[in-house]
């Protein structure tokens, strides 16, 4: 059988090798997964019963129903941004389908695609399935892993069509500033860049405030952001995301959303819609929780000696290990029973890093941190 050579071209995931070598062990503590451990609020698992129960099975609107549409346009004025819910917004089967029908909206075959890294492991291969060539613009702990007109301008960014960005980071952690992703735009403005802003952790920021591009002069009509259910409101096996952008832009996207999705889960839209009507309160107690989690482990990798970056969203922290990430990873794994994931998987600047998840309740946090010294202090 002949697979399609940009499918050969993407190697399996990294973070996938590390879970099935954890499977083989029984009493592994998994700080791999980006997953919450908090189940989706009561309200919102109530609207999804009863949406069953009412035997809502059927599909609703390609773009979404609309009274969801309406509900996130009022969601999101919290961080200043403004779209229409008829023409700016479609709801989509996760963010992950949101950028995966992005990247196959805006990009042709050949288009260069910016990609700052250490990043989500998604991006460079959704560039690739699109027919795009990723591009890598490396950031530094430097700076904060914050994207600067520097890192853009050294890798060459001024002939790519796109530019991806995501902050709150996935794997360090770092967020940007208003004042920061003011060079980002102007980068963008000057060399007529689309930015494809993935905000899946907005509601996840421990200092200050979130703060979108598209907020920025210039800047609304060449964004599309993402966000969506799985990590604020912890409701990932519900796949839920949307998009917002300039119209032209969601009705591209929206083109191949009805042919291959046709609309995301109807059940887990009204599961959304209760969710942002009624749980702010548990999203903030869940921040909290993980704040908690961030200042407990920051603590304890310095304890050990371990320099790590301080994260300020997401949560994720991403110490340096010294090494060989892949190798302490595998030893610490096969040694300790603890999972965690070698910071090159995320590409350029990961390298020596781990991606550490303290989306896992305290008890077991203190236990997972007990045995990386163990195995540290034994090096």
């Amino acid at each position: 059988m002949r697979i399609a050579d940009r499918v050969e071209r993407v190697p399996p995931s990294g973070i996938r090798r590390f879970f099935e070598l954890a499977e083989e062990k029984e009493e592994v503590i998994s700080l791999g997964v980006g997953e919450p451990d908090f189940s989706a609020p009561w309200a919102a698992r109530t609207a999804a019963i009863d949406s069953l129960e009412r035997g809502r099975t059927s599909y609703t609107a390609n773009r979404g129903m609309r009274e969801l549409r309406t509900e996130i346009a009022d969601h999101v004025r919290r961080y200043d941004l403004d779209y229409d819910p008829d023409e700016e917004i479609l709801v989509t089967t996760g963010a992950s389908e949101a950028l995966d029908v992005a990247m196959r909206a805006f990009v042709d075959p050949g288009d260069r695609v910016a990609v700052p890294q250490p990043s989500y492991i998604s991006y460079v291969p959704g560039v690739v399935f699109a027919g795009g060539e990723p591009l890598a613009v490396p950031t530094r702990v430097e700076n904060d892993f914050a994207l600067t007109y520097e890192d853009l301008t050294n890798a060459g960014a001024e002939d790519a069509e796109q530019l991806i960005l995501c902050y709150p980071n996935n794997p360090t952690g770092a967020t940007m500033s208003r004042s920061e992703l003011a060079e980002v735009a102007e980068f963008a403005v000057d060399h007529d860049l689309m930015v494809l802003s993935d905000e899946i952790y907005a509601a996840l920021t421990y200092e200050g405030e979130h703060a979108s591009i598209a907020t920025l002069p210039g800047m609304r009509e060449r964004t599309v952001v993402f966000n969506g259910f799985s990590k604020a409101y912890a409701m990932t096996g519900l796949r839920l995301g949307y998009a917002m952008g300039p119209p032209e832009a969601i009705r591209a996207m929206n083109r191949i959303h009805q042919y291959s999705m046709l609309s995301a889960p109807t059940t887990a839209q009204y599961a959304a819609l209760e969710a942002l009507r009624s749980c702010d309160q548990e999203v903030v107690e869940m921040r909290d929780q993980y704040d908690r989690r961030r200042r407990f482990v920051l603590s304890r990798f310095d304890e050990m000696g371990l320099d790590c970056f301080e994260a300020r969203g997401a949560f994720y922290a991403f110490p340096r290990c010294g090494g060989d990430d892949e190798r302490f990873a595998e030893e610490l794994l096969r040694q300790e029973d603890v999972a965690v994931v070698p910071g090159s998987v995320f590409g350029t600047g990961g390298e020596g890093h781990l991606r550490v998840s303290y989306a896992t309740g305290l008890d077991e946090l203190r236990t997972a941190m007990d045995r990386i010294e163990r195995f540290v202090d034994a090096r």
